[in-house]
């Protein structure tokens, strides 16, 4: 059986100079599996068949299909109805943004649990240049780098760089926990009273600031609040993170208005120039030990900085800002019975387990917390649209039929259907919070794919899978063991945002037990 994620803990301070091991965690139920071989070894004896589809006349075939895509369709929908009119999941199609942002946007669209996985073999594609698909942003928003999101493994920076990232995560493990908890438990403090004096309280906001928060506490020993940057952080990381994501984005204005300023130019780099050196100053004098650690690898001061303050801000908080809204709509609809299991689970693991306490053997020892995580990944990935260029001719599989690729064509995939796969999973599209419990559930971590690459494998400086997997899965444990160690149970109103889910709190049940 293939076995789950490492915990945490597990990592050692030298384990940035090699490959991870992994060990299962604690599953208690069952769930059935309906595929029990990897996609990566099923047989290959399917009908070859023509890759459907077509990218139209140029120019007008890209700005078609942006159109459809952000507005007469929507993204869902978009995906949906190319699946029916060709009767594949294997398509052609082109991305945004198309004109004038993207020399080239035609793609192969990859949309089941079979065909997927082949992003993740870097022996068949490319990862170069392509973190946010046909188009790059200018490297003037990362200090003139192009950091380690956009490196092929196979370009000499690529290792160092993550080898760098595995040392700033085993650096602070010993902090993870006590940080989380200082700065989550203030936040749902604050929300408490908010609820108390307006009925309701807007988890976004709060989420944002906690997580900058907790970020710089936890991988370098410092507050914010007590630097020059104060709490403008998260506002400014969402200012630059739209300046890098705008033409993937929509923002509710007129949609030819919004298609012409967004997803047809770049919005200028300098007028975000003076919030970049605000974060820019905050990283160089926090990260000073991390930036030591790099010299010695051979990266200069200079690159580590911008790829350490990335992988902070892009990468994590901007993970965090999409995931931990998605748990709390998953879980706050899913209602007040499985708030009360996972309620007597997290109370029951921290006083046998932990000693009244919440350490990682505690936090372990709560199998359903893990699976409700693992589903709200599977769920919702918070990163949706994954890329690779085929590096050589190749033939992809489906469930039902081969295709042949030629070498430089794009490869595209939207993990949501991916993941949401019905050949797959049971109940597809629905939340099932103890989906990943027992020996098959556990079989079932394969097809989480969210880090880029299943849960059952580990990053390593010679793949792009995320470097802070671990990291991320363990953070979205303990939001909710904070959450129910404090409450019984809680409500939610849920809307959109531009990045994932818009919630609002309009109850809080203080524990009773």
């Amino acid at each position: 059986m293939a076995t789950a994620s490492l915990p945490f803990s597990a990592l050692q301070p030298l384990s940035y100079r090699g490959s991870h091991r992994v060990r299962p965690l604690p599953i208690t139920a069952t769930v059935s599996d309906k595929s029990s071989v990897p996609p990566s070894t099923k047989p290959s004896k399917l009908p070859l068949r023509k890759i459907p589809g077509d990218y139209g006349l140029p120019f007008v075939g890209p700005i078609r299909d942006r159109l459809d895509y952000f507005y007469f369709e929507g993204t869902e929908e978009f995906f949906k109805s190319r699946v029916r009119r060709y009767g594949s999941t294997v398509f052609r199609s082109n991305m945004p943004p198309g004109p004038f942002l993207a020399a080239d946007p035609r793609v192969i669209v990859l949309l089941d649990a079979a065909s997927f996985p082949v992003l993740f073999d870097t022996s068949l594609v490319e990862k170069r240049d392509v973190f946010t698909g046909t188009f790059m942003p200018s490297t003037s928003l990362t200090g003139g780098f192009r950091v380690l999101s956009y490196l092929d493994p196979s370009e000499p920076n690529h290792a160092p760089l993550k080898r760098l990232l595995f040392f700033l995560l085993s650096n602070c493990r010993g902090a993870v926990i006590p940080e989380f908890r200082r700065t989550y438990g203030a936040l749902f403090q604050s929300m408490e009273a908010e609820i108390a004096a307006k009925g309701r309280a807007d988890f976004g906001e709060g989420n944002d600031q906690a997580a900058f928060d907790f970020l710089a506490r936890a991988y370098f020993g410092r507050d914010p609040k007590e630097s020059a940057l104060g709490s403008d952080g998260p506002g400014i990381i969402t200012k630059w993170l739209l300046f890098q994501l705008s033409p993937l984005l929509t923002l509710g204005l007129p949609s030819y208005l919004e298609d012409f300023l967004l997803h047809s130019f770049r919005l200028p780099p300098a007028l975000v120039r003076g919030d970049y050196d605000r974060l820019t100053a905050f990283f160089r004098d926090a990260s000073s030990r991390i930036l030591d650690e790099a010299e010695q690898m051979g990266i200069s001061r200079d690159e580590a900085l911008h790829n350490i303050l990335f992988a902070t801000c892009f990468n994590t908080f901007g993970g965090m800002k999409i995931l931990f809204p998605a748990i709390m709509k998953s879980i706050g609809r899913a209602g007040a019975r499985l708030h009360g299991r996972l309620a007597e689970e997290v109370r029951t693991a921290v006083r046998e387990v932990g000693g009244g306490e919440v350490t990682m053997r505690a936090v372990e020892a709560m199998p359903l917390v893990a699976s409700a995580a693992y589903e709200a990944l599977r769920i919702e990935p918070p990163v949706a649209l994954q890329y690779g260029r085929a590096k050589r001719d190749l033939v992809l599989t489906s469930h039902d039929a081969a295709f042949e690729v030629r070498a430089g064509e794009m490869l595209f995939g939207y993990q949501p259907f991916a993941t949401r796969d019905s050949r797959v999973f049971d109940r597809a599209e629905e939340y099932v919070a103890d989906r990943f419990l027992g020996p098959e559930g556990a079989r079932l971590l394969r097809y989480v794919v969210w880090s880029n690459g299943p849960e059952t494998e580990s990053p390593t400086p010679e793949n792009k899978q995320c470097a802070g997997k671990d990291f991320v899965v363990l953070v979205a444990r303990l939001l909710m063991v904070e959450l129910f160690l404090r409450y019984d149970s809680f409500e939610v109103e849920v809307g959109t945002s531009t990045l994932g889910s818009s919630v609002k709190f309009t109850s809080l049940k203080k524990a009773t037990s």
